[in-house]
């Protein structure tokens, strides 16, 4: 008997804010003003709950140790400058040691990495698969691991700075000192030589926008003068990341989200990959990625098993939420990705992406619900929502280095009220410690994650888009309608999302041959039920006749039923 294939739900959850329930949120606040979340807030009540709400995955977003302002020197870990920090958290992205999780996260920072393996230890007794980001391109300006296992050289250990570059060099350099003067900085901070900006600025002068607090690693990729591709030998770079991979996949994490993977060689990628998987099969591979002229390439040679979903599905469904696209172009965006559309990581939000219920982007949750089921529920691609989504986050506060914006900061000490009321005092992170308003739109979130992989056909069945046989259909908005089926064995289900926020009665167009083919040859009494509030009717329906049904303004109806 084969396995039960599952689509991959992942939650994403900033580690930093997802458990911290002091509300002091002082903009531009100390650790000690705002408070920090923990690894240990995690706990298996909370875990179960996101595993309740249908996710099967857990992408733990910021664990390993970033450049902060915060002094940790008790714990040998060196003082970061100020001047080449974002936030005084600091980001992320600006890894300082990339064998250590960030002392920030630990109850007690001298013992972080054993507080980060009972984190793995709930995170599967809970049924969750677990992501950490691998950040492959840049590292913080200061770079230094103080916790590397013994025998493994530190990045830029042996460089040669007397080159801008140098195949076996890890960083890249400039001729001159580093000036921040663009960047509005005064201060004491040095760097001479001055090493290029993650961002590729490859000079000694980047400004405000640039990624200055962060140096570009070196690959082999001559960026500096001579050109040219410099992979054989292995350059250095290639094997400290691959090794930092397997020191995390020893740790039992089951895969990777791996920052900005264009801005690195695809043939990188398709030699780390290998290895890795040569050793750990299971683990997987997603890529940030953002050019689909390249999609294919870091698919089918470097090695991923799924790519962001951004610049094609993600700013589509946007663009209908905001009224500034016809529902009919999500029949282009899928057909750009036919062929590999599985591999493709679907999202409404993310830790770089403005919040659904945001003045920026929908203004409330409910009206992005409509563009969540379709991301979810289209096919048998992974699914991805960011914590606080499910609760309708906006993401409107100015916390301080990360300004209101629509987004969740990356950079500050923060709280997330929604979140730190779900956790409630207790922190047992239950549906009675939020409000009605909350409850309602987790509810819905919980219905549309969890039928995403209890129904077979939503699983793994087929796709079969509507769109083209409605065109002239005075009954079917094509701009504000989108409906499809999917089908495996004898269940069938039909998913009609409306964007107006009006009730609507579609009668959709469903083609002879799209009923012929899955099995519905006769007129006969059905059963129908929508997945999503439970109900059912029986009903005949002639297939020669258009298929009528209600749906909710801002909603989605899911139809399930049998063709025997």
């Amino acid at each position: 008997m084969s396995a039960v294939k599952e689509k991959l739900i992942i939650y994403q959850a900033l580690v930093r804010l997802f458990g911290n329930t002091n509300l002091t949120r002082k903009p531009n606040g100390s650790i000690a003003e705002n408070g920090c979340g923990k690894m240990n807030d995690f706990s298996l009540s909370a875990l179960r709950s996101i595993k309740q709400l249908g996710c099967n995955s857990i992408w733990y977003t910021g664990l390993i140790q970033q450049a902060s302002a915060t002094d940790y020197g008790d714990f040998n870990i060196p003082r970061q400058n100020p001047q080449v920090l974002k936030g005084r958290a600091g980001s992320p992205y600006a890894i300082s040691d990339y064998y250590s999780v960030s002392c920030d996260l630990a109850v007690d920072p001298a013992h972080r990495m054993d507080e980060f393996d009972d984190l793995v230890i709930r995170t599967h007794k809970a049924g969750l698969k677990m992501f950490i980001d691998f950040v492959p391109n840049h590292v913080a300006r200061q770079y230094k691991s103080v916790t590397k296992p013994e025998g493994v050289e530190d990045l830029g250990e042996k460089d040669n700075p007397g080159f801008q570059f140098d195949p076996q060099n890890n960083f890249y350099y400039c001729s001159d000192a580093l000036h921040l003067d663009k960047v509005g900085t005064f201060g004491d901070y040095k760097e001479e030589p001055a090493k290029a900006t993650g961002n590729d600025v490859f000079h000694a002068w980047p400004d405000k926008n640039d990624w200055y607090e962060t140096v570009k690693l070196n690959y082999g990729v001559d960026y500096c003068g001579g050109g040219g591709y410099h992979f054989n030998p292995i350059p250095n770079t290639w094997q400290k990341m691959l090794d930092i991979l397997l020191y995390w996949a020893a740790k039992g994490v089951d895969g990777f989200r791996c920052d900005m993977v264009f801005m690195v060689p695809v043939d990188f990628w398709h030699w780390a990959i290998d290895k890795v998987k040569e050793k750990y099969p299971h683990i997987v591979f997603i890529a940030e990625i953002y050019d689909p002229v390249i999609y294919r390439s870091y698919l089918e040679y470097g090695g991923f098993d799924y790519l962001y979903d951004k610049v094609g599905l993600y700013d589509t469904l946007r663009a209908v939420v905001e009224c500034r696209e016809s529902a009919c172009a999500i029949t282009r965006c899928w057909q750009s990705v036919e062929g590999f559309q599985h591999k493709m990581l679907n999202f409404l939000e993310n830790h770089d992406e403005q919040r659904i219920a945001s003045d920026f982007f929908a203004g409330d949750a409910i009206k992005g619900r409509p563009a969540v089921a379709v991301s979810c529920l289209m096919n048998t691609n992974p699914f991805m929502l960011y914590f606080g989504q499910e609760l309708g986050e906006s993401g409107m506060e100015q916390e301080g280095f990360s300004g209101r914006d629509g987004r969740t900061t990356i950079f500050d000490y923060w709280a997330v009220e929604n979140i730190a009321k779900w956790a409630g005092p207790k922190k047992n992170f239950s549906k009675s410690n939020i409000s009605n308003s909350q409850r309602q739109i987790r509810q819905w979130y919980e219905s549309v994650l969890n039928i995403a992989n209890s129904c077979e056909a939503l699983r793994e069945g087929s796709f079969y888009d509507l769109t083209y046989c409605n065109f002239d259909n005075p009954d079917y908005n094509i701009h504000r309608q989108f409906a499809f089926l999917r089908h495996s064995g004898s269940e069938m289900v039909l998913v009609v999302a409306n964007f107006e926020a009006e009730d609507k009665v579609v009668r959709i167009n469903i083609p002879i041959e799209a009923w012929h083919y899955v099995g519905v040859k006769t007129n006969r009494k059905r059963c129908f039920e929508d997945l999503i509030t439970g109900e059912t009717e029986t009903r005949s329906h002639s297939i020669h006749q258009p298929f009528e049904q209600k749906v909710r303004g801002y909603d989605v109806a899911v139809i399930r039923f049998h063709s025997k």
